[in-house]
């Protein structure tokens, strides 16, 4: 029987983090199985290859991946241009994939279906340390198979599970019977899908950057094809997170997408319905119709010919159903994220420096990465994924010097807070009430004056919102949020 110790260590996607971990284990000359349920590495990505990130390349390669492939000829693209879904599949992510050392370790079409401990379901507690994990593995040709690993790092993400239509995290009524109307995510509207938009009624639902997306991409539409109309709807009426900080956001791509944004619903090119929560969707003669709730009562959007729900996603929980989790309870992420990257309470964009510890959970030897450590929490960029790779492969290597050197800063987004405020000041300022002073370590006017009385944190939470603290000591973040 195949030793403990000589087990693979198996990581769970092929996106941008999988890969980034499966270099450094590489690096440290550790056995690594990579499983992607794609026919090809990164094919979530592959899934929004149309969209232009906001950040460049800097921020969306990985050391250990970069120093694999330059051994093997690679031409770095230059580090501030910023790259498609695409060029970063076709300029990094493939070439990755396709080095001798990856490709020996990379299945694709490998669905994990679930995972458990050797003989050990999650009740059992005795020796469990010492029991492989049993990864269940579909291919679609036959009976799914059983590989064991001696650790698993979980980087499959959440692109596949979108969060529904319906306000309160289930579908909404009629949702599901009129699926042929309703896409989920950021569909190709000037691309390969302009058929179905063009000359069309859509309602695009969300008031995140995949919505914001969608939006500039409908309005650019209509422009060509006068015939098409866009509606914007988002659950909340404080816009001030996807509008953004403008200039003062650290990345400048990002800040010019909020504005773009605010200027088309100010032309009215876009129609913005705040404040509105999906609760059905029904059948008009020709289109449909959408309902939900208001602060005035039930409101009917249409006549609607296609909506975009551009909500999120949340985790697959099934997959790890018989896994002893320690998870945030209204996030999903790794609990002692929880505290740290609430959008009830943040909106900078920063987050303290965090690695194995906070990944890990109390099944031994179990580690969730990438955007699905943060659960249903936005603002996630792939650099956090990649220190959270590099943290949690040097702890299972068992040099805990290197996984508790955590290096992470992340460009803050110039808009701190979650308080409603009046949309004029939200337009001058972009962060609770205005700049703070220069001489100030702060982020806005908020958090100096609870800084000026002593108080923790950031000023900028919510008053009606408990006081969140991490469940484990995390270094703490420059500035604010």
């Amino acid at each position: 029987m195949t030793s403990f110790e000589t087990l693979p260590i198996a990581v769970i996607g092929a996106g941008p983090v999988g890969l980034a971990a499966a270099a450094h284990l590489i690096r440290r000359g550790l056995p690594v199985k990579v499983y992607e349920a794609g026919a090809s590495v990164a094919a979530n990505v592959r899934d929004w290859g149309h969209v232009r990130l906001f950040s460049p390349w800097e921020y969306n390669t990985d050391s250990a991946a970069r120093d694999l492939l330059r051994a093997h000829g690679w031409q770095e693209p230059p580090g501030k241009a910023m790259p498609t879904g695409s060029d970063l599949y076709v300029k990094y992510l493939k070439p990755l994939a396709e080095t001798p050392e990856m490709a020996a370790v990379i299945e694709t079409g490998a669905r994990v279906i679930a995972i458990t401990r050797l003989g050990a379901d999650k009740v059992v507690s005795k020796d469990r340390e010492t029991k492989p994990f049993v990864l269940a593995i579909s291919n679609n040709n036959g009976p799914a198979r059983r590989d064991l690993a001696r650790a698993v790092i979980d980087a499959s993400g959440t692109w596949t599970a979108p969060n529904p239509l319906g306000a309160g995290g289930i579908p909404a009524a009629g949702e599901a019977e009129h699926a042929d109307r309703i896409v989920y995510g950021i569909p190709d509207v000037l691309g390969r899908d302009r058929a179905i938009y063009g000359g069309k009624a859509t309602l695009v639902v969300g008031a995140g950057h995949s919505a914001a997306n969608v939006l500039l991409d409908l309005a650019s539409l209509a422009q060509r094809d006068p015939g098409t109309s866009v509606v914007w709807a988002t659950r909340g009426a404080n816009l001030m997170r996807v509008y953004g900080g403008g200039r003062a956001d650290q990345l400048p791509a990002r800040g010019e997408l909020g504005s773009r944004l605010k200027a088309i619903v100010d032309r009215g090119v876009v129609t913005l319905v705040a404040g509105f929560s999906a609760t059905r969707v029904k059948s008009g003669s020709s289109h449909i119709l959408v309902e939900g709730e208001t602060a005035n009562g039930m409101r009917e959007l249409g006549p609607i010919d296609r909506i975009v729900v551009a909500t999120g996603q949340r985790p697959d929980m099934n997959l790890t159903r018989e896994l002893r989790l320690d998870l945030d309870p209204w996030l999903e992420s790794s609990k002692a994220l929880g505290p740290l990257i609430d959008p009830n309470l943040h909106s900078c964009g920063s987050v303290p420096p965090h690695g194995h510890r906070e990944l890990a959970h109390p099944e031994p030897g179990f580690y969730t990465v990438g955007i699905k450590s943060y659960g249903r929490a936005p603002t996630f960029l792939m650099l956090t994924g990649y220190e959270q790779a590099r943290s949690v492969v040097a702890a299972i290597a068992g040099d805990l010097a290197a996984a508790d050197d955590i290096h992470l800063v992340l460009p803050e987004t110039g808009v701190c807070s979650s308080n409603p405020i009046p949309d004029e000041a939200a337009a001058s300022s972009g962060c609770c009430g205005g700049p703070a002073p220069a001489n100030v370590d702060a982020c806005c006017v908020s958090d100096a004056d609870a800084k000026a009385e002593g108080k923790g944190g950031c000023g900028c939470g919510p008053v009606d919102v408990p006081v969140r603290k991490p469940s484990v000591k995390v270094a703490e973040p420059a500035g604010c949020c």
